[in-house]
C-alpha cells in the first residue's frame, strides 16, 4: 500500500509550518520511523520558505501567487516535489553558494544532508520544482511498512 498527498498553498509563512504538519501526521499515521519524519519535515519546511520568499512573481501572500507540494510514501521511500511559480534557480544555483555565516542561501544545502537524492529543475516561464527522496525505515507493526 502507498499514499500520496498534495496541496496548493499560498506563499506565505503560516503556509509552511500547515504543510510540515500535515507530512509528519501522515508519516507517524503509516508508521515511519520518528528520525527519518524529522529529516524528511526539516527538508520540506526549508523547501516551502525557498518557495515563499522566491517562488512567484508578486509579494508574498498574494492569493493568486501560490506553490504545490506533492508527497509520495510507499514501502521503501518516501519522495516530496516542492513546485513554485518563481523566476526559477538561476543557471549556476547548486547547493555550494552559502556559507555557515551566511543570513540565507542554506536551505537547499541543508535538503541535500537531509535527503538520499535531491532534484533541481527549472519549468521555462511556469518556476522551479524541488524534489528530493528518501529510504523510509519503519516502527515495528507499521500501517505502510514494507512487507
Amino acid at each position: 500500500m502507498s499514499i500520496w498527498w498534495s496541496l496548493h498553498l499560498r506563499r506565505e509563512a503560516a503556509s509552511v509550518p500547515l504543510a510540515r504538519r500535515l507530512l509528519l501526521g501522515a508519516m507517524e499515521t503509516a508508521g515511519v520511523d520518528p528520525d527519518i519524519s524529522f529529516d524528511l519535515s526539516v527538508a520540506l519546511s526549508e523547501a516551502c520558505a525557498n518557495a515563499v520568499e522566491h517562488g512567484g512573481s508578486g509579494a508574498p501572500g498574494s492569493s493568486a501567487d501560490g506553490y504545490r507540494v506533492t508527497a509520495y510514501l510507499d514501502g521503501e521511500k518516501c519522495r516530496i516535489e516542492v513546485a513554485d511559480g518563481g523566476p526559477g534557480f538561476p543557471d549556476c544555483a547548486h547547493v555550494t553558494g552559502a556559507g555557515p555565516a551566511a543570513e540565507s542561501g542554506r536551505g537547499l544545502c541543508l535538503i541535500e544532508q537531509l535527503a538520499d537524492h535531491v532534484h533541481l529543475r527549472n519549468r521555462p516561464g511556469r518556476g522551479a520544482v524541488v524534489s528530493f527522496d528518501k529510504v523510509l525505515k519503519w516502527r515495528d507493526g507499521a500501517l505502510l511498512g514494507a512487507v
